[in-house]
Formats: C-alpha cells, structure tokens, sequence
C-alpha cells in the first residue's frame, strides 16, 4: 500500500452509515449518488510543523473547515492548502479532533475511512536562480520563490484527500516532477524588454510544471471506479511583466486537458515512470482550486475556458450560492464590478480582487448530476457563522451512481 494512503480504524468503516445521506438505492428510490467536493480550507502555516501545533491547541479556523464539511457531508473531498507533513499527523489531527467531533454550527461526527496524501512542489528548494534575483534561496520571500513551487518550508500549501470510499492504490499517478519543459507548445516565459526566454535553458529544462502536484485517485466507489483528478495551480499573480506565474498557471491547467485527450502521450509520464494520459473509457472528476476564473482577474481564461470546454468534461449548470451573489453586489456597488455572475463566485479575495470563481469540480461525462452547490449562505443566514474559515468556500456536485 502506497504509504500516503491511510486506511483509519476499522470501527470507523461500521459508522458510516450515519453519514450517508446522499445514498438511495431501495424499491421506488432514487439511484444513489455520489457527492464530490473540493475546498481550499487556508489550513497552511509559515512555520514548519505550524498546522499540527495549530491543531493541538484546538484552531477556530479548523473547527468551522470541519463544520461545512459536516454539514455538506461529501463522500469524496480535494482539501487544498492543508499542509503535507510526512507522518499524516495533521490529517491525522484534523479527523480525530475536528471531522470526528460535532462542531458549533456543524452537523453529526463525520468519518472518512480513506485518504490519499503526498509530497508536493511547494517550499523544496530547487538549487536555481528561479527568480533571478542574483541568489539562490535566502530568507522569507526570496527562499520560497527559488522553490520548485512557492513555499517558506516543504509541505506548505499541500493537499489531502479524503474518502468514504476505498482508494486503488497501486494506481494512483502523481506528476510531481514533470517537466514544465516536456510540455509540447509549453508557454515559456520571456523578458518582455528583450523578447527572449525569462530563464536560460539550464534552468528551464529543469523545471517543474506543478507548483504544488497533479494527482489522479482512483476511487472503488459503489458505481465503479472513479479517477479524482486534483490540483492546485499557482496564482497568476506574484511576478512580474514576464508573466511566469501567469503562463505556468495556465499550462498547469492545460496538463489536465492533456491527459484527458492523448491516452499515448510519450511526453506525460507520472512520476513512477508510466507514461500516456487517461483511458477514453475511465470516468473521472477534476476538483481543485485552480487560480482561473473564466472571465475575470488576471489568469489566462482561455485555459479555463478550454477546460470547460473539453469533449469529456459533462455540460452542466455552474455550482451557485446566494451568500456569492450577495458579495458580489456588494463589491459592485463599492466601484469593483465584474463581468462573470455573482452567484458563480467561490471566493472573496478583499477589497482589490474582489469575488471571482477559482474552485471547480468537473465531473466527466457518462455521470448525471444530481445537484450542485457553493457552500456560501446569505450573511444573515446562521450558516455564515461557519463560512469564514477560508476565504474560499467549498463547491459540491452530486452524482448519480
């Protein structure tokens, strides 16, 4: 078993049915569903090890991460910005003390039996000038920038995932390591006041597309398997007129639509070695926080947009919220108006980025959807209390198995 896959107690697998409420499958009922979600729960430190004494001292922001996810109750879940330590004590923590305990504003104990975790770009130092400051590493800022993904240690910005379901894995690819390079067409930064590449070519045949990983899990769900596709691209932001972070944004979401078009890709291998995209056949979810809303803030929408676009992605209304509309307004009436709707919003980046749509889960088609959501209540809802853990809010699709 891949050591990043945990299976918990046993006892924990005989409580889950307190918790499936999305599951119908007797006489005249519905099909059962799966619900899948994806949160950036802001669950990251500056300090190395800083999440888990967080967590022990009992962290507020945590208590309301664990209250939404109690009360939308996901049977399979993407935690973006949760910190990777090596021996899982974080996850460890955040299920015992906090999933496992009914939260002010939350719902009944949730269980997630399964999990898949591991090691991301963030915080490793390269060895490189990637910033071309004139050193490489330092202090603070100038250490996370020469990282293979912007970081003050390794681990910062991890991601974990959590499931009611079990989790193949000796199947699942990571691309950690993938070249940014062996992208065909990939968008090589360049110095705009010379026109010529932003690094020399020591450095750009060695860097790495993922700021943080690109992870496919298969998930054995009741309706077969299903391949969760997971991210979290940089900000397009953070650099300067060369666009690095833009354009590596962008190509981070092109290698999705990659492997979902070229099953031989010579070029896309995992970092075990196994090289080609996903079968034509195989059913999957994309869920992330992506950095990219389709129309506005500074990414390159097209890459989004294509994303949505794909043959293979299902055509489906867009998650919404009421509490989104609301801030959207808001911010419009303040002189920050935006062009996508307001009820599409899954973040509220403050008063000069204003709401966009960052978060996504993009079911494959062959599902039906069930229903969608953002979880983000109107502020005079008593389920606001809880929504502020993060600035981002969690998005949720229900499928039919």
């Amino acid at each position: 078993m891949h050591t990043a896959v945990r299976l918990l107690l046993p006892v924990i697998a005989l409580m889950l049915s307190a918790c499936a409420s999305h599951d119908a499958d007797g006489p005249g009922q519905a099909p059962a569903t799966l619900r899948v979600a994806t949160y950036n729960t802001s669950l990251y430190d500056d300090a190395d090890g800083g999440v888990v004494r967080r967590l022990q001292a009992g962290d507020p922001g945590a208590r309301k991460i664990a209250a939404v996810l109690q009360q939308v109750r996901p049977d399979l879940v993407l935690l973006n910005e949760f910190d990777y330590d090596p021996a899982g004590e974080a996850a460890d923590l955040f299920q015992r003390d906090y999933l496992a305990q009914p939260q002010p504003g939350g719902g009944a104990a949730l269980y997630y039996p399964y999990r898949y975790f591991a090691v991301v770009n963030t915080g490793v130092p390269s060895g490189l000038d990637l910033d071309r400051n004139g050193t490489v590493g330092g202090d603070g800022r100038d250490r996370g920038n020469d990282a293979w993904g912007y970081g003050l240690h390794p681990g910062q910005y991890g991601m974990l995932v959590l499931s009611k379901y079990p989790i193949d894995a000796g199947q699942v690819r990571t691309f950690q390591r993938l070249r940014w390079a062996a992208m065909p067409g990939a968008r090589r930064p360049l110095d705009p006041t010379t026109g010529k590449p932003w690094h020399d070519d020591a450095v750009w045949e060695q860097l790495r597309l993922s700021s943080k990983s690109h992870w496919d899990v298969p998930v054995r769900t009741p309706g077969g398997t299903v391949h969760f596709l997971v991210s979290h691209p940089t900000p397009p932001v953070f650099d300067g007129p060369e666009d690095r972070n833009g354009a590596r944004n962008a190509d981070e979401i092109r290698l999705w639509r990659e492997y979902l078009s070229h099953g031989n890709a010579a070029w896309l291998c995992d970092d075990a070695g196994r090289c080609g995209g996903l079968p034509a056949d195989a059913r999957f979810v994309i869920a992330g926080d992506l950095n990219n809303d389709p129309v506005d803030g500074d990414g390159h929408h097209d890459a989004i947009v294509e994303l949505l676009e794909h043959p293979r992605v299902l055509r489906m209304a867009t998650p919404r919220s009421e509490g989104g509309s609301q801030k959207a307004r808001a911010y419009a009436e303040q002189g920050l108006a935006r062009r996508g709707a307001g009820e599409h919003v899954t973040g509220d980046f403050g008063p000069r980025a204003g709401a966009m749509r960052l978060d996504y889960v993009l079911p494959s088609t062959g599902f039906e959807l069930r229903g969608s959501g953002v979880f983000w209540p109107r502020s005079d809802d008593p389920a606001a209390a809880i929504a502020d853990g993060s600035d981002h809010h969690l998005v949720w699709v229900d499928l039919a198995l």
